[in-house]
């Protein structure tokens, strides 16, 4: 299977997932997580990124990163790297922590940002880890309230969307993140492994690119340009022929699972497990 490439520029708004290996633990104690946010500061500092938001869980964590510069593999790539190498020195272990490269998904600022830094800082909450996010030490979600100053964390364009002063501000981000506790997830629009956006951000994307060396490198299949409509990609007789028109619509024509599962009439997560099937088909 094709894996997504990095569309990288000036400005870009990233949401980066990195598990591991196997799912095994990447943080076994307390000190682990502190360990993890030190470097994470450091790599902030050093490549000027901007964090909006972050949520570190036991097997995976949870970035939303904007890049000034457009160097986030390079960030990144000190970022596993380094904090591998520490884990692996401190606990006595050998071989890889993490599972293969992190995950990349170029998200739309002005439409996304909010409601996916929300989803971020829930995550503890979705897994019966806590009841509510302020009692989550490992998530940006006490530093941007303004229970807690973390370092490295820019809460300021999250706060300027509720309100001018500051404390009113968290007050109503506190309201809008509890608010979203039953929301669906906005990951499930994300289009063609790349995206997260409206169709006029993502055609932004193909015009800043074009001409450029790096949309070489990006397949024809995720170039997001003239595609048919689902009517015609989503034709089929059978269970398997689904299978595979669910995944054509996916992964060649950048059709969210929540645009196919609508038009099917289906549950999203049932798109989900057809794509899946066909994945594992190809490994």
């Amino acid at each position: 299977m094709t894996r997504p490439l990095r569309i990288e520029f000036n400005g870009a708004l990233y949401h980066i997932t990195s598990r591991g290996n196997a799912r095994q633990a990447i943080f076994l104690n307390g000190e682990d997580f502190a360990d993890f946010l030190g470097i994470l500061n450091s790599v902030i500092k050093r490549y000027n990124f901007l964090l909006h938001a972050y949520c570190l869980m036991n097997n995976h964590y949870h970035l939303l990163v904007e890049t000034p510069e457009g160097n986030l593999s390079k960030g990144m790539r000190q970022l596993n790297g380094l904090y591998a190498q520490r884990f692996n020195q401190k606990h006595q272990r050998v071989g890889h922590l993490l599972q293969g490269r992190y995950q990349s998904i170029l998200v739309d600022k002005e439409n996304y940002l909010l409601e996916l830094s929300r989803y971020i800082v829930l995550n503890p909450v979705r897994a019966g880890i806590v009841k509510n996010p302020k009692d989550y030490r490992w998530s940006s979600y006490q530093g941007t309230s303004g229970d807690q100053k973390i370092p490295g964390l820019f809460s300021d364009w999250i706060l300027s969307q509720f309100a001018k002063e500051k404390r009113k501000a968290s007050i109503q981000y506190q309201t809008f993140v509890l608010s979203g506790i039953k929301e669906a997830s906005p990951l499930e629009e994300v289009k063609g492994q790349l995206y997260l956006g409206k169709d006029t951000f993502i055609d932004q994307i193909g015009h800043l690119l074009q001409g450029k060396d790096r949309l070489k490198e990006i397949p024809r299949k995720q170039r997001y340009i003239t595609r048919l409509p689902l009517r015609e990609v989503l034709k089929y007789q059978n269970k398997n022929q689904r299978d595979h028109a669910v995944y054509i619509a996916h992964l060649q024509y950048a059709y969210s699972l929540k645009e196919i599962a609508e038009y099917l009439g289906i549950h999203y997560t049932t798109v989900s497990r057809a794509v899946k099937r066909i994945e594992e088909k190809d490994e």
